[in-house]
């Protein structure tokens, strides 16, 4: 293994000088310091991280917490933690991924230990307990997804409750007036999966302005469950002639149940659900969708923790709330209602 030695030898200095002439701690000659990175890139030398941390108080790390959950769809969390992990790397950061289920206790032993630089958070519940240790932490912080309290850290979430109001309105527009909604399973709202109430209740808002009809159902996370619920939601309500989905399993499984049902979007039944751009194409989705930002959000978050964390424990910049608009990726599954084309 090549050591910081062998480049001091290499370049013709002291370890010392190497040491400094790679951390920027002390002024070093632009001449030694180019003999110095030319030395590592001829014995393709690389920083221990550990010494890298005590030299310079930076571990070049970002702690992502998230949790894959048996009742969310594990292929949409994997659309969050790759944003986080390219807009990291491209920043000159590694990402150290924990999933264990006590959050509390693996954020409080990463910010003891200093192994990483700051923390981005994923399933951020309404009350979340990871929050109150994430604010005493002396290392900054950001989530992905909107708690009830947002102070002390840097908060990005897709705008749910105005993505609601949209996929009615959408509906509206095209001459539909009753309509159900999918949702996640009960269980997500229990544990303080906010998003999926903030959705519904934009959802349920317009339609009474509109004087829509809105049926709200739970669906499951996953096949075979998702595909029953589906037909017995199509089958509780056959004059509805619009389906809003927030709900990703429901959109991966609605392919094949309408295609059993003798069915099509939009001939028989007009669609819109919200995921990813990411997720559509994974998995062949031809429905129009609100865009659910998943890799955006994560490339924001650490955006501005990478911010914070070089800005060092003098930054005075005010936390922010970003909740990025709801956009419409128009995938053609909008139609008029049946009764009304000619």
């Amino acid at each position: 293994m090549v050591t910081i030695g062998d480049v001091a030898k290499a370049a013709g200095v002291s370890r010392s000088t190497a040491s400094y002439a790679l951390s920027g701690k002390r002024t070093i000659s632009p001449a030694v310091v180019q003999r110095v990175l030319d030395a590592v890139d001829e014995l393709g030398y690389i920083p221990n991280a550990g010494a890298r941390a005590l030299a310079t108080s930076h571990t070049k790390v970002i702690g992502l917490l998230g949790r894959f959950l048996d009742d969310e769809f594990a292929p949409a969390m994997l659309q969050y933690i790759l944003g986080v992990t390219n807009r990291a790397r491209e920043l000159g950061y590694d990402t150290l991924l924990v999933s264990e289920e006590d959050g509390v206790h693996a954020l409080q032993r990463l910010s003891s230990s200093r192994m990483v630089d700051g923390f981005v958070l994923l399933n951020v519940a309404e009350r979340d307990s990871r929050l109150e240790v994430l604010r005493k932490a002396m290392q900054p912080g950001a989530t992905v997804g909107l708690p009830a309290e947002c102070d002390g850290v840097d908060v990005f979430d897709l705008d749910f409750i105005e993505s609601g109001r949209l996929m009615v309105q959408t509906m509206h527009d095209a001459g539909h007036r009753e309509l159900i909604l999918v949702s996640q399973p009960v269980h997500v709202v229990e544990r303080g999966g906010a998003y999926v109430w903030r959705l519904a209740d934009g959802a349920r808002e317009r339609a009474a302005e509109l004087g829509m009809t809105l049926h709200h159902h739970h669906g499951d996370s996953s096949q075979p469950g998702i595909g029953k619920d589906l037909n017995e939601v199509l089958d509780r309500h056959p004059d509805a002639t619009g389906l809003l989905l927030n709900n990703e399993a429901a959109a991966a499984a609605l392919p094949s149940v309408l295609a059993a049902r003798g069915l099509a979007a939009p001939d028989d039944i007009s669609v819109i659900g919200r995921y990813s751009d990411d997720f559509a194409r994974t998995f062949s989705l031809p429905f129009t969708a609100i865009d659910s930002a998943a890799d955006e959000l994560g490339r924001r978050a650490v955006q501005h923790l990478v911010a914070r964390i070089e800005a060092g424990p003098d930054g005075t910049a005010p936390h922010l709330v970003d909740l990025i608009p709801p956009i419409v990726n128009d995938r053609g599954s909008i139609a008029a209602p049946p009764s009304l084309r000619g």
